[in-house]
C-alpha cells in the first residue's frame, strides 16, 4: 500500500527511525482501524522487494516494520530473506490472525476480537499490544498475557479517538505493574 522513512512511534522501539512497509490486505476488521484504505488490497500496485529494497537503501535506517492492513496474509519468506540478508533488522506488527512466514527479529503481536488469533504468536511475540476501547479490553488483554512468554513485553495502548480509555489504562498499570502504556506519539508530533 505504502512505504516510508518516519519514527516509530507505538510500543517497544516508539521514538525510534524505522522504515515503514504497510501492505495492502485486511479481513480482521477493527472498528477503529485508522487505515481503513489499506483493507482492499485490489486499490494498490504491487511493488517488487527489489524496488522496495532500493527505497531502503536511500535511507540510514537499520530497522524495516511490516505492517498492514494484516500482513500475516502473504507469505514474507522472500520479503525477510531479501532484507536480512541486506543487513537490516525486520520487524513485524499483525494481529496474529494468519499464520507466521519469514525470520523476524521482533514480532508485535497485537490481537484484535474481531478475528481469532492462532495460538503459534505467544510463543514468538517480542511484544503484545492490545488496544483498549472499552474497560472489558483490559480483562481481555490478561487472557492473553498468561499465554506469552515471561519475556514478552506487555503493552496498553488507548484507542485514539477514545480518550477516557487512557485513564482506565493509567489506573490498570499502577495497579498491575506488569504492563507497559504504549500511546500513539507519531499522532501527536503530526508524522506517518
Amino acid at each position: 500500500m505504502e512505504h516510508f522513512y518516519t519514527i516509530q512511534g507505538e510500543g517497544f522501539w516508539s521514538g525510534t527511525p524505522a522504515y515503514f512497509i504497510r501492505l495492502g490486505g485486511c479481513d480482521v476488521g477493527c472498528v477503529w482501524c485508522d487505515v481503513k484504505e489499506s483493507w482492499d488490497v485490489s486499490l494498490h500496485p504491487q511493488v517488487l522487494v527489489s524496488d522496495l529494497l532500493g527505497f531502503v537503501q536511500k535511507t540510514p535506517v537499520e530497522r524495516l516494520i511490516i505492517t498492514g492492513g494484516e500482513p500475516c496474509l502473504y507469505d514474507l519468506t522472500a520479503l525477510t530473506t531479501v532484507f536480512r540478508e541486506a543487513g537490516y533488522k525486520v520487524h513485524i506488527e499483525t494481529s496474529g490472525a494468519y499464520p507466521l512466514t519469514g525470520t523476524w527479529d521482533w514480532v508485535c503481536f497485537s490481537p484484535k476480537k474481531f478475528k481469532p488469533v492462532l495460538n503459534e504468536f505467544y510463543a514468538h511475540a517480542s511484544e503484545l499490544k492490545i488496544i483498549v476501547y472499552n474497560q472489558h479490553d483490559l480483562k481481555w488483554a490478561e487472557t492473553h498475557a498468561e499465554k506469552c512468554s515471561s519475556e514478552t513485553i506487555l503493552f496498553l495502548q488507548p484507542e485514539w479517538s477514545k480518550k477516557e480509555s487512557l485513564e482506565w489504562i493509567i489506573e490498570y498499570v499502577k495497579i498491575h505493574p506488569k504492563w507497559r502504556i504504549s500511546l500513539q506519539t507519531h499522532k501527536f508530533m503530526n508524522i506517518p
